[in-house]
């Protein structure tokens, strides 16, 4: 995968169970990732033993972002709901809460942009952000990303309802 000057990414590792542990039972993100449980390490454990990097054949990548010095994982980076014939794919990003703020989102975002235009030959890429999520909606407008569009009450939250905003970037532009 592309390097950049903060961040490096990769494919997951048997050693990243207590990173993911970690990451996938942060009550604060369950919101976004649409998660609703806590994941247990058994089953974190399956899912690095199973996990398969071709996205051809799962049709979706998960890469871990690491700083550069010290390859510590700060946060991961997905392509999900890869369509080969209109050679488009979801991202999502998650950092853990303490790494936030250091740039590496948008890092990791720009590598996997040029990832997706030089290696998959993909035509765009595209994410769906919580209206409330001023954080993400920064990143990818300053990613290239264009405003598409809004979904109205899209997103459960435990007060209700929460708008979605559709972002989408043409690679080859």
């Amino acid at each position: 995968m592309p390097v950049s000057p903060l961040i490096r990414l990769r494919a997951l590792e048997p050693t990243d169970l207590d990173f993911l542990y970690q990451l996938e039972n942060d009550r604060d993100i369950w919101g976004v990732s649409d998660t609703l449980a806590p994941m247990s390490r058994h089953a974190l454990r399956e899912y690095l033993a199973h996990a398969t990097t071709d996205i051809y054949v799962v049709r979706q990548l998960r890469q871990v972002i690491t700083t550069e010095i010290g390859q510590i994982p700060v946060g991961v980076i997905d392509l999900f709901e890869y369509d080969p014939l209109h050679q488009r794919a979801g991202v999502g990003i998650t950092i853990l809460a303490s790494e936030r703020r250091h740039g590496y989102a948008r890092q990791a975002l720009a590598s996997l942009q040029k990832y997706a235009r030089e290696v998959l030959r993909l035509h765009q890429i595209y994410a769906t952000v919580g209206a409330s999520n001023q954080g993400s909606m920064r990143l990818f407008r300053a990613a290239g990303f264009r405003r598409v569009g809004t979904r109205r009450q899209w997103l459960r939250t435990a007060d209700g309802w929460a708008d979605a905003v559709e972002w989408q970037c043409l690679l080859g532009e």
